[in-house]
């Protein structure tokens, strides 16, 4: 009688082939490699999907949950560029973070910020940016690896323009120009030519974002600039595409934020309609 099969995960610290139910890994040693099967679970749930734009559709289904929460406000522009914006009382709701909100309390918001925008102009410019920047993270790092930056990146730049007392904030810029941090970080630890070629261009186009900032209004350059940081230092933390599989810690830490990110929505709404 055929026994049953045995699955084989990758060591979430060494990265080598091992059992995921066995009680240490064959190759390094640790314990529970499998951990308790998340790692399997987490490499399912990123196997074959395409971030950028599962990131792109939440952005804007968020946008459009946002103007149908107050479609008044979003059809009586306060200014020429607010057409289509949503109100503020709609992007409290859905957990605009700040100053505000971080002074009573609403950690989540540093989350669920992130995918919220406050206007058309808002919404194509950064949805068109992580078409563009998103894959080449993926490429160079691998799935579950952008998740982690692209989430951390976010919440650092809330985390520096909330402490720095700007009030309301939304948007995922911050976690965009985590992103060209990243791919920095990526021309740094690469090296050789193709690695200077990497720092070169994503480096200028930070440069060039971060100060044509300064000329628009409403931009939160506090938050891009703890975006950029939080996305370089993760990227110098986790390993490259080339040198090293992403194992089933890094897949786990993925879901973590992806969890967070669901649970932290459910705070919002929570608070909402029923706080």
């Amino acid at each position: 009688m055929l026994g049953k099969p045995r699955r084989v995960i990758l060591c979430p610290s060494c990265g080598r082939l091992t059992n995921a139910d066995a009680a240490e890994c064959l190759i390094c040693g640790r314990r529970n490699p499998g951990m308790w099967g998340m790692t399997g679970l987490a490499q399912r749930v990123f196997r074959g999907r395409d971030v950028a734009r599962v990131i792109m559709i939440v952005c804007i289904a968020l946008y459009v949950a946002s103007l149908v929460f107050d479609p008044g406000a979003a059809l009586r522009p306060r200014g020429p560029f607010d057409l289509l914006s949503p109100s503020g009382p709609a992007l409290d709701a859905l957990g605009m973070t700040g100053a505000f909100a971080w002074a009573n309390g609403r950690w989540w918001t540093l989350l669920t910020a992130i995918y919220l925008h406050g206007g058309v102009l808002h919404i194509l410019f950064n949805v068109m940016w992580i078409r563009q920047l998103g894959p080449a993270v993926e490429e160079m790092y691998g799935r579950a690896r952008l998740v982690v930056i692209f989430t951390v990146s976010g919440v650092a730049g809330f985390v520096v323009s909330n402490m720095l007392g700007v009030p309301f904030t939304v948007g995922a810029s911050g976690a965009i120009f985590g992103l060209l941090g990243a791919m920095v970080a990526f021309g740094r630890k690469r090296g050789g030519t193709y690695g200077a070629l990497v720092l070169r261009q994503y480096g200028q186009w930070a440069l060039i974002l971060f100060i044509f900032g300064f000329f628009m209004p409403g931009v939160n350059n506090f938050a891009h600039a703890g975006g950029f940081v939080g996305g370089a230092a993760t990227g110098f933390l986790v390993s490259l595409a080339d040198q090293r599989r992403e194992t089933g810690l890094e897949q786990l830490l993925a879901a973590v934020c992806v969890g967070l990110t669901i649970v932290a929505f459910g705070f919002a709404l929570f608070r909402a309609f029923a706080g």
